[in-house]
């Protein structure tokens, strides 16, 4: 093992809670680099993001050493089983040795350009161009005028001004 990382693995246990004491689930998630803030910790405990042993916790749940978290996040969950108790943010190589990662592997990334990208130096797009982009992406461009009426004019009178001038 590297002597940095035994060196900040010892910096860790130096800061865990003494035995028989209790971390916070926002808090050891956050520690072991699970989520990015403690707060975003919180609001994904509140919004029923994480689970400790297959139950919906609240932030201030106590984590012990074996249970199993799963959090949910940005469409793919996370299973760890807790191996050491942290209350303190390390860093990644020591936050890894906090826990044994059963987590499915992520999905491949896509090896093919998202849809919409348009390549470096290619000018402006025209505007059969910009209609096949939204198209692609999903907005509008069904060839109305966008202003809610076909045609694009505004409702009222016909010729497009407003009633009243």
């Amino acid at each position: 093992m590297d002597p940095q990382v035994a060196a900040a693995i010892a910096a860790a246990e130096a800061a865990a809670p003494a035995s028989g004491e209790t971390v916070r689930i926002d808090s050891w998630i956050w520690a072991v680099r699970l989520i990015k803030s403690r707060s975003l910790g919180a609001a994904a405990c509140k919004g029923g993001h994480v689970r400790v042993n297959g139950e919906r916790v609240k932030p201030a749940h106590a984590v012990r050493i074996g249970d199993e978290v799963r959090l949910r996040q940005e469409g793919r969950e996370r299973i760890v089983v807790v191996k050491r108790l942290i209350r303190k943010r390390v860093g990644a190589p020591v936050a890894v040795q906090c826990y044994i990662d059963n987590s499915p592997p992520p999905p491949p990334r896509e090896a093919v350009a998202p849809a919409g990208i348009r390549d470096r130096g290619a000018g402006r797009p025209t505007k059969r161009d910009r209609r096949e982009l939204e198209r692609l992406r999903g907005l509008g461009g069904f060839g109305f005028g966008g202003l809610g009426t076909p045609g694009g004019r505004p409702e009222g009178r016909p010729g497009g001004r407003p009633e009243g001038r």
